[in-house]
């Protein structure tokens, strides 16, 4: 059983960091993508940045030059760095494990960003 688990979230000030780490027991890192999502109040869930097993990395527009995700497969862990926060950052962040045609989302962890 994969099972996703982030940590890190917390209350920042605007422009400040915080970074989120995902670690996933029961994967296997190197055989999918992985990476974060957020959803924000009365919002859908949108990608904010997602690896592939060859190493590219896709962030959205609104987080280009702000976040960098990184990924450790020997440990199972995923991390997003994320630099100069925005009130818009404001959300609940998820972490996405691919494993083949499975998918699977840890349980969230929020992040607030006071302006």
């Amino acid at each position: 059983q994969v099972q996703p688990r982030e940590s890190g979230g917390g209350l920042v000030q605007a422009g400040g960091s915080l970074r989120l780490s995902c670690a996933a027991s029961g994967a296997v890192f190197s055989i999918g993508d992985v990476g974060w999502y957020r959803q924000a109040p009365g919002k859908q869930r949108e990608l904010v940045a997602r690896t592939t097993i060859y190493g590219n990395i896709k962030y959205v527009d609104a987080v280009k030059g702000r976040f960098t995700l990184s990924r450790n497969n020997a440990k199972n862990t995923v991390y997003l760095q994320m630099n100069s926060l925005k009130s818009e950052d404001t959300a609940v962040y998820y972490c996405y494990v691919s494993q083949g045609r499975y998918e699977y989302w840890g349980q969230g962890t929020q992040v607030t960003v006071s302006s």
